[in-house]
């Protein structure tokens, strides 16, 4: 199992290239095991011309308080099929050739994570990220919303908003938005900014002026 647990302890910026390589080579030697490619796709990521419309259309305002937020207000992870949670459900969707126990939980599979091109077999390695996180959707509206809405957002499987991806890397994101926080892999930008545009723009979230900006600089990267 290639894990960041393995590593020496450097400091944590070479901790984190290192993980890098060494699942950039893990993933290398699976390949030839296993030709198809696993693949963190979320549904419903728009156009560069759509996201651009939602992305005019969305509304700036200054950043909201985080007082009062707890992830409790946001329930997850819930139910989604039998025994299988939202979770296990995403790590199933993007990952590749995924064998689960009677609890759903995963025994083995390969994930990619397009944040930073790295390759996992195991998925303690994996968190689930949620595109526009938590806190920060509560900084943009969601501090109004009931605990009913806000379990549908933290378990939204129709939009872009869940991914399978490195677990430290999606610990280093945190709450922050584009404007302090890209995908490592500057190649994904285009599509993140799309995912976190539509996501915002569907769930009647706004942004600061400095996230708008952030996004619309991500956005101009893309082809279509």
């Amino acid at each position: 199992m290639w894990s960041t647990r393995s590593l020496p302890r450097f400091p944590r910026a070479r901790r984190q290239a290192a993980a890098v390589a060494v699942a950039a080579l893990a993933g290398a030697c699976l390949a030839g095991v296993n030709a198809q490619p696993a693949s963190a796709t979320p549904p419903g990521i728009p156009s560069k011309a759509t996201a651009q419309s939602q992305l005019n259309a969305l509304t700036v305002a200054a950043q909201g308080s985080t007082s009062g937020y707890s992830r409790d207000l946001f329930p997850h992870w819930i139910t989604i099929s039998g025994s299988c949670d939202t979770r296990e459900t995403v790590l199933k969707r993007d990952g590749t050739s995924v064998v689960v126990n009677s609890s759903c939980a995963a025994t083995s599979g390969r994930w990619y994570s397009p944040y930073d091109g790295a390759t996992w077999t195991a998925a303690s390695d994996v968190d689930i990220d949620h595109v526009v996180p938590l806190a920060e959707a509560w900084r943009s509206g969601a501090s109004s919303w009931t605990t009913s809405r806000r379990q549908s957002f933290a378990n939204d499987l129709t939009r872009p908003q869940l991914i399978a991806v490195t677990d430290n890397v999606n610990q280093s994101k945190g709450d922050q938005d584009p404007s302090t926080w890209q995908p490592p892999l500057s190649s994904y930008r285009c599509t993140y900014s799309k995912m976190w545009i539509t996501v915002k723009y569907s769930w009647g979230l706004k942004l600061q002026s400095s996230e708008k900006s952030a996004l619309q600089s991500m956005l101009n990267t893309c082809s279509s």
